[in-house]
């Protein structure tokens, strides 16, 4: 019982370490964190190697390939990871409504 929460409560400071280093990547074009702008769906990690589960905010983004780039850079600065795979996802869609309360007053979106 112990080792598995000693085991959880790892598990759980790596995903806060990883979404900390994911907060770092800015979108260059809304000027915006990626987690504050709700495009991370999930991570997960096996044999050292992090699956980020995201979406985009629109269909053909002309700098996905940046934003993947950035995501890796960012992602591999963390010991535990050697590799970084990105799955982007269009379901469920992205909206504004995914935005935290940051993004939303930055932006000047209020509904």
């Amino acid at each position: 019982m112990v080792d598995e929460m000693r085991k959880e409560s790892a598990v759980t400071d790596l995903q806060d370490r990883m979404l900390e280093q994911l907060s770092k990547v800015i979108d260059p074009e809304l000027r915006i964190d990626l987690v504050n702008l709700g495009l991370i769906y999930g991570l997960s990690m096996d044999d050292n190697v992090v699956t980020v589960t995201m979406t985009l905010t629109t269909m053909g983004c002309p700098i996905s390939a940046v934003l993947e780039q950035m995501i890796q850079s960012s992602l591999e600065k963390l010991p535990e990871v050697d590799e970084v795979k990105i799955n982007i996802v269009w379901e469920p869609a992205w909206s504004p409504d995914k935005m935290s309360q940051v993004a939303r007053m930055t932006l000047g979106y209020y509904n």
